[in-house]
């Protein structure tokens, strides 16, 4: 009893339960108590769901399992080289010290091949090594994530009653530089005064209504940088998911798209846009691609792309894409986000037959007819057994 008794007391927590030490008058017995839980009040209960509804979300991506095997060692790395590149007389300004961090980040990251998949050991090391820069300097570290290029980087907002969102849409772009362009058209909310207060960027206004293509074409007006990475106002994208659209170009792409393809399911569950997007990079000879397309965002252009194919033919983004194709530009897959389930609902996108759907429809039937007249009336797909000459017919 007296060795059960003193076990008790060596361990006074077992899995939340309490162990009293047994008072003298008590008889030697223990005394086990459950610990009280304590229960939130509904009123508070009910403040912090209206919280996390109302606050705007980040599509993170799942956590990868490789991930955990070398993140210590990867953020350590960057330490290490940030401490080593911190300047002997360190710049003033913060674009200046952004300007001199990124390029020597990047002479590191193509020295020790930082960049690419998996990505994780990238952001992990680029995290170390923002850290270890500003240390050196004696300075505490911002949240930037250097990028893996020495060219400009722009990055271009649409936003459309996106108050609740665009705030933390720029504080992401804002991690990645310092050159954002923000397109509010046909807002009746708060938007404008939410996308002036929340950065540094540059906010353009239109009371009417413009779209989504436009508004990007107005954004790569404006833009004088040397690749341009396009995203939407309404989905906080964290700037990790970024990076690789902007590696794409470095790599030699002039044309970076978001690979949705895993996202998609079966295809007897996929819309008609979906099935036109793929159906348009088939007829093109470029299967490869599947429903990757200029329509969705996040995509990059090199400003050779934005040059080439004009700022008229971009407000049609699958026209554009297939120019670019049919011009022999370098288009491809950079990343892979999972813009579907943080696609805003709307009434003008929702439903079957519904009038973005249409309008999307009738751009890559514009896109076909472009490649028809440059290709043939059979684009990709060759004629091989039928001899139409000995009836008259087109050889």
């Amino acid at each position: 009893m007296r060795q059960q008794q003193a076990m008790l007391f060596e361990k006074p927590a077992v899995r939340g339960r309490l162990v009293r030490k047994p008072l003298p008058e008590e008889d030697g017995k223990a005394v086990i108590a459950a610990a009280p839980a304590r229960k939130k009040p509904a009123a508070a209960v009910k403040r912090a769901r209206k919280r996390a509804a109302a606050a705007p979300r980040l599509f993170l991506p799942k956590k990868r399992a490789a991930s955990r095997a070398y993140g210590g060692a990867a953020y350590r790395l960057g330490l290490q080289l940030g401490r080593a590149d911190t300047p002997s007389e360190p710049r003033e300004g913060e674009s200046e010290q952004r300007r001199l961090l990124n390029r020597r980040w990047t002479a590191r990251v193509k020295e020790r091949g930082l960049a690419g998949y998996p990505w994780t050991r990238y952001y992990t090391a680029a995290a170390g090594y923002v850290r270890g820069f500003f240390a050196g300097m004696g300075r505490p570290a911002p949240n930037w994530i250097p990028l893996p290029t020495e060219r400009s980087v722009a990055v271009i907002v649409t936003a459309k009653n996106e108050e609740r969102t665009i705030a933390a849409v720029l504080k992401e772009a804002g991690r990645l530089t310092d050159e954002t362009y923000v397109i509010v058209n046909g807002s009746s909310d708060e938007t404008f005064r939410q996308a002036r207060a929340a950065s540094r960027a540059i906010v353009l206004s239109y009371p009417q209504a413009l779209g989504h293509d436009v508004g990007r074409s107005v954004g790569a007006k404006l833009a004088r940088a040397d690749i341009l990475l396009f995203t939407d106002g309404d989905m906080p994208l964290p700037a990790e998911q970024l990076v690789p659209f902007v590696h794409g170009i470095e790599q030699g792409l002039d044309v970076a798209l978001n690979d949705i393809y895993p996202y998609l399911g079966s295809f007897g569950r996929q819309d008609t846009v979906t099935i036109m997007k793929r159906f348009l990079n088939m007829a093109l000879d470029r299967p490869d691609l599947k429903a990757s397309s200029l329509t969705a965002v996040p995509h990059a252009l090199s400003r050779r792309a934005v040059e080439t194919l004009g700022l008229e033919l971009l407000s049609v983004p699958p026209k554009a894409q297939a120019l670019a194709l049919l011009l022999k530009l370098r288009v491809g897959n950079a990343g892979q986000v999972n813009v579907i389930r943080g696609n805003k609902r709307r009434k003008l996108n929702s439903g079957r037959g519904n009038p973005v759907a249409s309008m999307i429809v009738g751009d890559h039937l514009e896109a076909l007819k472009l490649a028809g007249d440059r290709m043939g009336e059979r684009l990709a797909y060759p004629d091989v057994l039928r001899k139409r000459r000995y009836i008259g017919g087109d050889a």
